[in-house]
């Protein structure tokens, strides 16, 4: 893919009825080893999104972000509270630092490879450790307060999570399948089911992705574990171009009911992202 195109959807949610094609595929390893993916539907939406060259070319990104949304409150923080930081994250292996992080002298560090999350002083002073991470959640209910090493553990796997599809998709040990496609709002949604595997930590293992008729991401449907088994519909708009990298700058993540429909009087959770860079493996292979 040559540059960006910008695409403008208008989107009123509602649910209407829907038919049933299935087609299963399994995707090869990640961008380091991978070949062409084969899936017309994995492939179309990393296209749309910038490209399989340009995404191996990549070793970071760094983005502005401001997270809120009323669910903070339940878990302890001050009613109305953002969190606005830069994160850095690797685009290869599942490591994401925020700075500053709830304090303006904190910054947090998530690594899934070691379950760890480090809070430290901008001066390089420990803070605390959260380790393993995702054990720290047993019996935890939705309304269980966050300390900022759990608020850390969740922001930080799934934001990079976020930051890092449709080209996870590809990655070791995740696999995917096109299912029956979804109808919303007057247009009809591809849908990916993809399973991940226990080396990525993310909301839970079988999640589903749909894609319109560009190839962007609109949604996505998970259960959230770590915050009371919360059944989520996960909303993306607002596409900018960075560099040739199509990103989604407005968030919004909704309660999901059983039958698979979404309360969208208001949203739990915001994410809004400002600039975003992107760090190249080798400056000489930049496009």
């Amino acid at each position: 893919m040559t540059g960006c195109f910008q695409p403008f959807i208008t989107i009123a949610y509602t649910r209407l009825t829907t038919q049933t094609v299935h087609r299963r595929i399994r995707v090869p390893a990640r961008r380091a080893t991978m070949g062409c993916v084969t899936d017309d539907l994995v492939a179309t939406a990393m296209e749309a999104a910038g490209g399989q060259t340009l995404w191996n070319t990549l070793r970071g990104l760094t983005v502005d972000l401001s997270v809120g949304g009323p669910v903070w409150a339940m878990k302890g923080w001050p009613p109305g509270a953002t969190f606005d930081q830069t994160v850095t994250l690797n685009t290869g292996d599942e490591h994401i630092e925020f700075s500053p992080f709830t304090r303006p002298d904190w910054r947090m560090t998530f690594d899934a490879g070691t379950d760890t999350v480090a809070l430290q002083a901008l001066d390089g002073h420990a803070v605390g450790t959260l380790a393993p991470a995702r054990a720290a959640f047993k019996g935890h209910l939705r309304p269980t307060p966050w300390d900022a090493l759990h608020l850390g553990y969740f922001l930080g796997y799934a934001n990079w999570n976020y930051f890092t599809t449709p080209f996870l998709f590809t990655y070791p040990g995740v696999t995917a399948e096109e299912i029956e496609p979804w109808h919303e709002a007057g247009q009809t949604w591809r849908r990916l089911r993809v399973r991940f595997p226990a080396s990525i930590a993310t909301h839970n293992p079988e999640q589903v992705f749909y894609f319109d008729e560009t190839g962007l991401q609109r949604r996505m449907d998970y259960v959230t574990e770590v915050l009371g088994s919360t059944l989520v519909g996960h909303y993306s708009g607002q596409y900018r171009c960075f560099d040739g990298l199509q990103v989604a700058t407005r968030r919004r993540v909704f309660r999901r009911n059983p039958d698979n429909t979404v309360n969208l009087n208001m949203p739990s959770i915001t994410l809004d992202i400002g600039n975003v860079g992107l760090h190249y493996a080798n400056e000489q292979a930049r496009p």
